[in-house]
């Protein structure tokens, strides 16, 4: 293990090593099988037992009432983008999109492919810097859902209050914050997020839906595209990324031996300030993209005053055991990801580079 280094990649992302050593104790034999269990069947207990504790455990941590189902999906938050205006998106109305970053304008894509669609609030003009408040949206009367990215993964801005859409079913992708705060599941309709950033592996993807809207799924939809059938069958209409599930349900065990979530964010909270501290404390060396008051806690992103110098500090980071901080190619820059698994120790060490860094090429 002395040669892990810290890895701020935006996803896939580090996982707990706890997780790890877990995985890798019963990688030759599951439950005393004799085998893994990514070889065994979607239809045997062992997996079927896997996949419920996964869904209370989802359940528990995030309080989420009986009104809603929890499922384990294919095909990324990208799929999500065309699966949610399928199921809902229906000719005779209107979807509201809030455009905040690169994800939130793939879903608005998808979706105008599908139907009308109404841009409540785009913050393209600040090049997505911050969250827009709720009397600078403008909601549709009568939409069918409101659409909300609540984590901007590249750009670095978090919804800290989500809009009020009263009646109108509010729609999440969460890809990026999930499990990362306590938060009122009621206030959604659906909430969808890829697991490979705060969850566990790249494969699944974490569907929370309530129950009401799944009678409202059109039986003409092809069959991998409706959530009631999804549900229906617990997941395994098809067979699911079983491996994958097994590890986030490991991760839910963590979080959950970790205190939950509201410890969780406390932890969030305090490791995020070291970085933000860096970046504050640096007499312009360092610029935060994001508004002060719109900071995401799980993607802390900045540029150099000297553009010229970040590719010597990616270069030198990694030298120090502190990977994946190239920011996205869309805006350059450094990205530093600290989601969940994300260690105290990581974000002091990036926080101690970045002053060393300073010292050694300051003008």
């Amino acid at each position: 293990m002395s040669n892990r280094v810290f890895n701020f990649s935006a996803g896939p992302a580090t996982l707990p090593l706890d997780v790890l050593k877990k995985v890798q104790e019963e990688m030759l034999s599951y439950d005393g099988k004799g085998m893994s269990l990514m070889e065994m069947s979607h239809r045997s207990k062992e997996f079927e037992q896997v996949i419920h504790e996964a869904e209370a455990l989802c359940k528990e941590l995030l309080n989420i009432s009986d009104d809603y189902r929890v499922l384990f999906l294919q095909g990324g938050a990208s799929t999500q983008f065309s699966m949610v205006p399928l199921n809902f998106l229906t000719e005779d109305k209107t979807a509201d999109y809030i455009v905040t970053g690169s994800f939130a304008n793939k879903a608005y894509k998808e979706a105008v492919k599908l139907g009308n669609v109404n841009v409540a609030g785009n913050t393209k003009e600040a090049n997505h810097n911050y969250i827009p408040s709720q009397d600078e949206l403008t909601l549709s009367e009568d939409a069918t859902y409101v659409h909300i990215t609540s984590n901007n993964t590249i750009f670095g801005t978090q919804w800290n209050e989500y809009p009020d859409t009263g009646d109108v079913p509010l729609v999440a992708d969460m890809s990026s914050d999930i499990m990362s705060k306590p938060m009122d599941v009621s206030k959604f309709g659906l909430i969808y997020a890829g697991a490979q950033k705060n969850l566990g592996p790249s494969g699944v993807t974490l569907v929370i839906i309530r129950k009401d809207l799944l009678e409202k799924v059109p039986e003409t939809l092809p069959s991998m595209s409706r959530y009631d059938l999804m549900a229906e069958s617990d997941s395994m209409y098809n067979t699911p990324p079983t491996f994958a599930v097994y590890i986030l349900k490991l991760v839910l065990e963590w979080l959950k031996a970790r205190g939950g979530l509201d410890a969780v964010n406390q932890f969030n909270l305090e490791k995020a300030k070291f970085i933000y501290d860096a970046i504050d404390n640096s007499d312009g060396f360092y610029q935060g993209h994001a508004q002060k008051e719109h900071r995401s806690l799980m993607n802390a992103t900045f540029r150099l005053a000297d553009s010229e110098l970040e590719s010597t500090f990616i270069k030198e980071a990694a030298e120090n055991n502190l990977v994946g901080l190239k920011g996205h190619r869309s805006v350059g820059g450094i990205r530093a990801s600290i989601y969940n698994a994300m260690s105290k120790e990581g974000c002091i060490a990036l926080a101690k580079f970045m002053e060393d860094f300073k010292a050694k090429h300051s003008k």
